[in-house]
């Protein structure tokens, strides 16, 4: 299934037990289509969410309710239902909010242009925690919910580490010289994968972040600007050149490309909810939902296990302590999840 966009997407997200996604364009406006495997898929929402570019939109509240960041520095929240404003928060970063990722069922985190992350908590309804970790922009953030850390990717080339339960950046890499662009965890959390501006895998054992333990060359030139994880030793990538790969870790190797957007960049890549459709969105404007099934047989029967890692913390033995900065409590007007 295809759905022309009208304009650049920057971010999709798929709502958690329904057959919705949602997409975020650069002209501010955010996009909502029910989808189902044999009928054109409809736009039920048209929302201009923000002044500038919509760079992030995540669903949150067991989908009940939109999540929007963008470079005017506000995070909207949206009523999936209505499409109605249900808050937002106009100075949520000093700089463009690039990334919104889902953390708990009462916690959010968004990152932004300047390196630097928030975490939200819905009950408190305020920022409770920043972490100032990175000097260019934050272009990807996974969780590993187990051991309650966060994992960031930026523009300056290193990979972080924050401790939720200590409120500190835990540990952070050496400078990869290349821009690290996304993240996934591996190997029931032994492992984290990045992909860079180069076009290589870095990967790094959990608790060693200080330097990669493994690099993979062989995939492409260009960018891997989108990772997916699909199991434990396989992951999609989407790259500059629009091919989508299907990658294994560990042994390292391209097993094949599955799809693309003819040589249009890939922005992003996300699963719907029950993993029969795989969503990506690329330069040509277009939204296209591939049926699993065909490109990949047997590949819902496979399990992810984004939290897997081993719940300590004292895995920080690499942590730079010239480069610790803790976590502080934010207050003031970061304050937008009143009415959620």
């Amino acid at each position: 299934m295809e759905i022309s966009l009208g304009k650049l997407a920057f971010d999709i997200d798929f709502h958690p037990s329904d057959n919705l996604v949602a997409a975020g364009l650069i002209t501010g406006h955010l996009h909502l289509y029910r989808y189902s495997p044999h009928t054109v898929p409809v736009r039920l929402l048209e929302v201009h969410a923000h002044t500038e570019s919509c760079r992030a939109a995540r669903f949150i509240n067991g989908g009940r309710a939109l999540l929007t960041g963008s470079p005017d520095c506000s995070i909207l929240a949206i009523d999936v239902e209505t499409g109605s404003t249900i808050a937002r928060v106009d100075n949520a970063h000093e700089s463009a909010v690039n990334r919104l990722i889902n953390l708990t069922e009462s916690t959010v985190a968004s990152g932004d242009d300047d390196g630097c992350i928030k975490v939200w908590d819905t009950r408190e309804r305020s920022c409770c925690n920043s972490f100032n970790v990175h000097e260019d922009y934050i272009s990807d953030i996974t969780f590993a919910s187990d051991a309650m850390k966060l994992l960031a990717t930026s523009g300056d080339g290193t990979l972080s580490v924050c401790n939720l339960r200590r409120n500190t950046v835990q540990a952070r890499s050496e400078f990869s010289e290349d821009e690290l662009l996304s993240v996934v965890l591996m190997k029931n959390g032994r492992k984290v994968v990045c992909g860079s501006q180069t076009g290589i895998i870095l990967l790094y054992a959990w608790g060693c972040f200080k330097d990669c333990s493994d690099r993979f060359t062989d995939l492409s030139s260009n960018s891997i600007d989108a990772m997916l994880k699909l199991d434990e030793d396989r992951i999609i990538t989407g790259s500059e050149n629009g091919i989508i790969n299907l990658v294994g870790i560990l042994p390292n190797r391209v097993i094949q490309p599955i799809a693309e957007h003819s040589e249009y960049p890939v922005e992003c890549l996300a699963f719907s909810h029950d993993r029969k459709f795989l969503g990506s969105i690329a330069h040509d404007q277009m939204l296209k939902l591939w049926d699993l099934d065909n490109i990949l047989p047997g590949s819902r029967n496979t399990q992810t296990n984004e939290s897997g890692v081993i719940d300590s913390d004292d895995d920080e033995m690499d942590v730079d302590g010239n480069k610790r900065k803790n976590g502080h409590a934010v207050g003031g007007s970061n304050n937008f999840f009143a009415d959620l």
